[in-house]
């Protein structure tokens, strides 16, 4: 039997699953963001892996440490685990260095999950709330969606979709890519 790798949908975290408040150090301070649930229940129900692809420069700045890094992800996993929904791995660059290549634009973090979590990169999209995320996406060759939760004003290559929520992202996907 061969086995067949997932489609996934890569996540940016701050903006996009959760509230952007600046360099998250607090994970009393984590709020998920509005139709995020939803949105992950219903990728999870169409058989896409969920990663959470994460640029966090505030650890190379020294505004925190990798471990504040890891215990908002553990708080995140547990405000979407009481609601029956789950993120299958987070992935993140501490670094500042914008030529590092686990630091998007580049697409490192998206092809150390593809690896690492048997992803089938041609069937799989990427989410996030800014043009690194959207640049990301492109230079991993997939398909990828702007989600404007925020009061960011967009910079960046046209996304191939570009919506208000994770919900309507989720809608996107599912009526278009695969």
């Amino acid at each position: 039997m061969i086995k067949q790798a997932h489609p996934a949908i890569f996540l940016d975290r701050d903006g996009t699953l959760i509230e952007d408040t600046g360099y998250i150090k607090d994970p009393n301070l984590v709020r998920v963001l509005p139709t995020v649930v939803e949105a992950l229940r219903r990728f999870e129900a169409a058989g896409y892996q969920r990663i959470v692809i994460s640029n966090q420069s505030g650890v190379a700045r020294g505004l925190l440490h990798e471990d504040d890094v890891l215990q908002i992800g553990r708080r995140l996993d547990s405000l979407l685990a009481q609601d029956g929904v789950s993120i299958n791995a987070t992935y993140f660059c501490p670094h500042l260095d914008t030529a590092c290549s686990c630091r998007k634009p580049l697409p490192g973090l998206i092809y150390t999950a593809a690896a690492e979590h048997d992803i089938d990169l041609s069937r799989s999209v990427m989410i996030g709330d800014r043009g690194t995320d959207i640049e990301a996406g492109r230079a991993a060759g997939l398909p990828a969606v702007l989600v404007t939760t925020g009061p960011l004003v967009y910079t960046g290559p046209v996304p191939d979709a570009s919506v208000t929520t994770l919900l309507a992202a989720a809608e996107w996907v599912l009526a278009h890519v695969f």
